[in-house]
């Protein structure tokens, strides 16, 4: 088989199976309490769509669950499956309009759970608007790409779609909640796209056109803490006033003519000292160099 992908699976008619099925199976679902008024609403169409296969759905709104099974009449075995996923899909916020094609013979639903994914808080809630994108633009590619409608609503991911949609949707929140961006994801999903009409790259190994993302060990910023100081019971000492300054150099005892012959001492020596420095700079110049 070339491509298992591809094969038409044949219809299964009422014909098929003439006796019925001799056990009967239910499942049930708990939903939110926001989505009791829109269930109450729409359960008219379930059942409706349900009744095509036979199958009884019952709504228990003191419970809050979704309930669907059997009857003596049901003739497809796989209906039921169908309608169990039926009534996830619509307890994870999807629309009866996108629900209810899981029914379709070529149509699968997968719940992702993501909520376990991540451990962090504000990780997981960042990794999650990562896969929505600014204004759900992310999430519009990926269904473009994927053939597949997909909500994202608290921790889980709700996908409804072809099979092989379904795989790769489950592949790119998968690694996005592990960090890897779904851009890489969705780029090689364009490039495998473009591969496929290419009738002469059939036979061959696409993994040299297809990016390599490797990822980045970015460094660590360094913590800028002070190493703390040993601890001492004792308070610093106060700093030395003006007063403490004079007493400690004796001027504070002297006369005020007194301070004044000393300020000036101390201006004369200074200006001595500047001028020494100042004519052996001068006198560099005049100094003959070494023969």
């Amino acid at each position: 088989m070339e491509n298992a992908w591809k094969t038409e699976i044949p219809e299964f008619r009422p014909e098929d199976n003439p006796h019925g099925l001799l056990e009967e199976s239910a499942f049930a679902t708990l939903f939110p309490k926001y989505r009791e008024t829109y269930l109450k609403e729409c359960w008219p169409l379930v059942q409706n769509s349900l009744s095509k296969y036979h199958i009884k759905a019952d709504l228990d709104l003191l419970e809050g669950s979704m309930s669907v099974r059997t009857t003596r009449k049901t003739w497809d075995p796989a209906s039921i499956l169908k309608a169990r996923d039926l009534i996830k899909l619509l307890s994870r916020s999807v629309p009866y309009e996108h629900a209810v094609r899981v029914m379709e013979d070529d149509m699968a639903a997968d719940i992702i759970k993501i909520g376990s994914m991540v451990r962090n808080r504000d990780k997981f809630v960042k990794r999650r608007q990562r896969l929505i994108g600014p204004g759900g633009c992310t999430l519009k590619s990926v269904e473009l790409l994927t053939n597949c409608y997909v909500l994202v609503q608290g921790q889980t991911v709700a996908a409804l779609g072809p099979f092989k949609g379904l795989q790769q949707v489950r592949r790119i929140v998968t690694d996005t909640m592990k960090n890897v961006h779904p851009i890489y994801n969705i780029k090689s999903l364009m490039i495998k796209r473009e591969l496929e009409r290419n009738p002469k790259l059939k036979n061959e190994n696409w993994d040299r056109f297809l990016p390599n993302f490797k990822p980045k060990n970015v460094p660590k910023k360094k913590s800028t803490k002070k190493a703390k100081k040993p601890y001492t019971p004792f308070p610093p000492a106060p700093a030395e006033s003006k007063i403490d300054k004079l007493l400690e150099s004796g001027e504070y005892f002297l006369k005020e003519d007194e301070k004044q012959k000393r300020k000036k001492k101390v201006k004369e020596d200074k200006q001595k000292e500047a001028k020494i420095k100042r004519e052996a700079k001068r006198n560099m110049a005049f100094i003959p160099p070494v023969e």
